[in-house]
């Protein structure tokens, strides 16, 4: 686990969600009630399996050489409520902090969003990171909701997956409709998705999409 978290940090900076030190990706270990999260503070250059740190799901250091990510009480919150989630991802990213920052929902008006989001992105409500606050407001918002992404309202995204991967695939995600939906509304109301077409749209790519593997 700390050697994919370490890689999928990698992912952050490829795919352009990340500035300087800001960002995080967490992992569930299997079987225990820990899970492995990027340090404090440390360049993404200087990332490696050996820097990644192990915590307890109340958000103590159990492992490692340095401090924690300063939304490791977020990350553990969420871990502790949402049993399902085997990986959390943060990040400021452009487009999708924008929608943010006006505490707006991104509205499903592509097919890629009903797709990975089975309807609108949902914006959180505002909390000061320090304590697990955010994590309260992550799991209040997508309890019941289809959508894998939060936007934790004047902060950034916050993302949730059943492993560390499917959740950094739901930041990458969350940023590229939430650019492409910014470009749409300078040129006029982006149309909404009816419903049922999303649900339809939604039920397709959860369970028919890809490749499978035979029964």
């Amino acid at each position: 686990m700390r050697k994919t978290i370490s890689d999928l940090h990698a992912e952050l900076v490829r795919n352009n969600l990340v500035a300087w030190t800001a960002g995080n990706v967490s992992g569930r270990v299997p079987g225990e009630d820990l899970f492995v999260i990027k340090p404090s503070g440390v360049s993404y250059d200087e990332l490696s399996p050996a820097t990644m740190v192990v915590c307890d799901l109340d958000g103590n250091l159990v492992e490692g050489a340095h401090s924690p990510s300063s939304d490791t009480a977020a990350h553990a919150y969420v871990y502790r409520n949402l049993p399902e989630v085997g990986g959390v991802v943060h990040t400021h990213s452009t487009y999708a902090t924008a929608w943010a920052a006006r505490g707006e929902a991104v509205p499903c008006v592509l097919t890629a969003m009903a797709d990975e989001f089975g309807g609108e992105i949902p914006v959180g409500p505002f909390a000061l990171i320090g304590d697990d606050s955010i994590g309260q407001g992550i799991v209040e918002t997508l309890k019941g909701h289809r959508s894998p992404a939060v936007l934790m309202r004047s902060h950034g995204v916050f993302t949730i997956g059943r492993d560390p991967k499917a959740a950094v695939k739901a930041a990458v995600m969350c940023e590229d409709v939430a650019h492409t939906v910014h470009i749409a509304r300078q040129l006029g109301e982006p149309l909404k998705i009816a419903q049922d077409d999303v649900d339809r749209l939604y039920d397709r790519y959860q369970n028919v999409y890809g490749q499978r593997s035979p029964r």
